[in-house]
């Protein structure tokens, strides 16, 4: 059996990476910004985002798959625990026929699989939805900065109906 990379402590022989593939560094820095740990705060709580202990959740995000793909795993915090509660994974990966990434999101709490593809579009990475029926979703990433990010959803109802904002969050790098 396989030992474990150095420096990853999941357990799943062949999941975990140490890093990006070397053949798709400069692709994969994309997303690759991510990996680490990060609360989760309230968007308009300005107190939140200074004070790790407000955090309503947390997202970490790996290598994974020989470093060709990243996964990570979304939840709030229990307030009643104050531990991490799992509620979804995603797992991304960079593909060069289309120039981009392909992003499944599982969460069998919501029971939900959907499927997006994901650009870099100006400053910000939006992730559009496969087609679901008439309703359409956006995951879009913005404000990027090596400690911090938003993250929110917008929905349009029907195919030329206006993008509403259905979730935001505020992410600050775990230290």
């Amino acid at each position: 059996m396989p030992a474990r990379p150095r420096g990853v402590p999941w357990s799943i022989v062949g999941l975990p990476a140490p890093g990006p593939a070397p053949d798709r560094v400069e692709k994969l820095r994309l997303f690759g910004q991510f990996v680490g740990d990060w609360d989760i705060v309230d968007p308009l709580e300005a107190a939140a985002r200074t004070d790790p202990s407000r955090r309503i959740g947390e997202v970490h995000f790996n290598w994974v798959l020989g470093g060709r793909a990243i996964q990570d795993v979304w939840g709030p915090v229990d307030t009643q625990t104050g531990r991490f509660v799992a509620v979804g994974t995603t797992l991304r990966y960079y593909d060069p026929g289309l120039d981009a990434w392909r992003s499944t999101w599982i969460s069998p709490l919501q029971r939900e699989v959907r499927r997006f593809i994901g650009r870099s579009v100006d400053s910000e990475i939006v992730l559009q939805e496969e087609p679901r029926g008439l309703r359409t979703e956006r995951w879009i990433f913005s404000d990027l900065t090596p400690e911090s990010f938003r993250w929110r959803a917008v929905r349009r109802l029907r195919p030329s109906g206006p993008w509403t904002v259905v979730e935001e969050m505020a992410l600050q790098r775990r230290r």
